[in-house]
């Protein structure tokens, strides 16, 4: 049984946008109108306090199409000095920004969530491009993204403090919220834009200025995004984009945790380089948000719907070519339902899942992200052949960053693929007998961000969803994320939230002011 594949040609930037349009409905006029605002979003510079900048050292670092393997284009390959500058920005324009109304805030955010709309799919084509997901799944992405800076700009007029009852006739007890100051964020390639604003959004809202820095292989989406914040009046140095390449990374998220201008890091990316900085945080004990690594369980009980189980394993674990926190790691099913659910899964893989450029419109599975992307699945795939588990469909390397669509059967416990976060396009499916060795083997591990549960008793609902040790639980539902939702995990997956009411909490300070003298 084979994956059907969709390699396209290799080609540009312009190219690529060219061949999508030609095949549409625009005019001539519509087309070249359209490639000038493309243009217009595609920079090749850092954005630091309102300017387009370069590294102080004249370096710059190429960007590929991990699809085509194309070079795209150049961009500054910063360092720490360059970094400690945008801090200083970040830092001036902190003093005006934080004395703006919440509604004054909230406007600039909606009318970024405009332009953001107005531009969706130049957007979309960006990301598609130099992350490689097929286009429709950009546009998704866009719309999630997007979600985040319509809801903080809802947010941002809705912090509210207290008044306490207090003891004493003479006193009044008061607390507020105030934005907590410049804040450092790391945010990875697989979710180039959304991570992007679900972060910076509420950072912005809350009164706070921002210093980023986006993925080395995605740097074109966050400066696209800085494009469209300043055509929406967002002042110089509130938001600031710093980018390097993976030389340089380590440096710049240093400069960023030790530095005592920066009062909060948000990071989204793998436990090991999370650990690293929350104990470079702790020098100047600044907070710190972290969204690490999942390995996250996908229980099917006898009692599920099998139909609506297979849905959710398709959307959970080859979404973005499984290249995502919250993708179903392990596809752990009942005895009873185990053969009859692989086949069931087996056929909709072959029947759903195509291998392509993001840019073919029947490609529903783009490339990994990398070759060592790529190398890390082949390892994962040979260390569970090797331990016994069986090839029930894929596993094979296709031409570049390409790997078929994998479902792998009868893994155990002692295989890598159980105990390390896959990314990728790998279905590893473990078998279980009783309800109590699924929660085991689902809690068995030190992550804990998210965890999908499928049964059709609403008693087993309940008692598994609150026994699962994870932060993010789907009940009956393998795509749980939303703006309106918190988004974070328990043990080694992170600290703090992000998404939903609770998403503005990481950027303010809460202040209690006693008031006396009142008699």
């Amino acid at each position: 049984m084979r994956i059907r594949v969709l390699l396209g040609k290799s080609r540009n930037l312009y190219q690529i946008h060219i061949s999508q349009l030609c095949s549409s409905r625009f005019t001539k006029t519509r087309l070249d109108q359209t490639l000038r605002s493309y243009h217009r979003l595609v920079h090749e510079k850092a954005y630091v306090n309102g300017q387009w900048a370069e590294a102080s050292s004249g370096k710059t670092f190429d960007v590929y199409n991990p699809s085509t393997q194309e070079k795209i284009g150049c961009i500054p390959d910063m360092n720490s000095g360059d970094t400690e500058r945008a801090i200083q920005c970040a830092a001036e324009a902190l003093e005006s920004w934080k004395e703006t109304t919440a509604k004054e805030r909230s406007t600039i955010l909606r009318r970024w969530v405009d332009l953001c709309n107005e531009n969706k799919e130049d957007l979309a084509k960006i990301l598609t491009l130099e992350m490689g997901k097929p286009l429709q799944e950009s546009i998704g992405e866009l719309n999630y993204g997007i979600g985040f800076l319509e809801w903080f700009a809802e947010e941002a007029r809705r912090v509210y403090g207290d008044i306490v009852p207090s003891p004493a006739k003479s006193k009044k007890i008061l607390v507020l919220k105030q934005p907590i100051g410049v804040t450092g964020m790391i945010t990875p390639w697989n979710f180039p834009h959304a991570m992007i604003t679900r972060k910076a959004g509420p950072a912005i809202a809350a009164g706070c200025t921002v210093v980023l820095k986006p993925a080395e292989d995605t740097p074109y989406s966050a400066l696209a995004l800085c494009e469209l914040a300043e055509k929406a009046g967002l002042p110089s140095g509130v938001l600031n984009v710093v980018t390097c390449s993976r030389e340089n990374s380590a440096d710049v998220g240093k400069t960023l945790c030790k530095s005592p201008t920066v009062k909060q890091i948000s990071f989204t990316g793998s436990t090991a380089v999370g650990k690293i900085l929350l104990e470079q945080s702790a020098s100047t004990v600044k907070r710190v948000s972290l969204e690490n690594g999942g390995n996250a369980p996908f229980i099917v009980f006898e009692t599920a719907d099998i139909d609506k189980a297979v849905t959710g394993v398709m959307g959970s674990k080859f979404r973005n070519t499984g290249q995502a926190c919250i993708c179903a790691n392990r596809i752990m099913v009942q005895d009873s339902i185990y053969e009859t659910f692989l086949e069931a899964l087996s056929k909709r893989m072959e029947q759903e899942l195509h291998i392509g450029d993001g840019f073919n419109p029947k490609s529903t599975q783009g490339p990994l992200i990398n070759n060592r992307a790529v190398e890390k699945i082949e390892a994962l795939v040979q260390d569970a052949k090797s331990n016994g588990a069986k090839i029930f469909l894929g596993g094979q390397r296709k031409e570049g960053n390409f790997y078929e669509p994998t479902l792998i059967r009868d893994v155990t416990t002692d295989m890598k693929c159980y105990k390390e976060e896959q990314f990728g396009p790998m279905a590893a499916v473990i078998r279980f007998k009783t309800e109590e060795e699924a929660i085991y083997l689902a809690n068995n591990t030190s992550s804990g961000l998210a965890g999908y549960v499928f049964t059709e008793n609403i008693s087993q609902m309940w008692r598994i969803a609150e026994k699962l040790e994870f932060g993010i639980v789907g009940v009956n539902e393998g795509l749980p994320a939303m703006p309106e939702a918190i988004f974070g995990g328990w043990k080694e997956s992170g600290l703090g939230r992000e998404g939903g009411k609770y998403g503005m909490e990481d950027y303010l300070e809460i202040k209690y002011v006693c008031m006396g003298g009142l008699e």
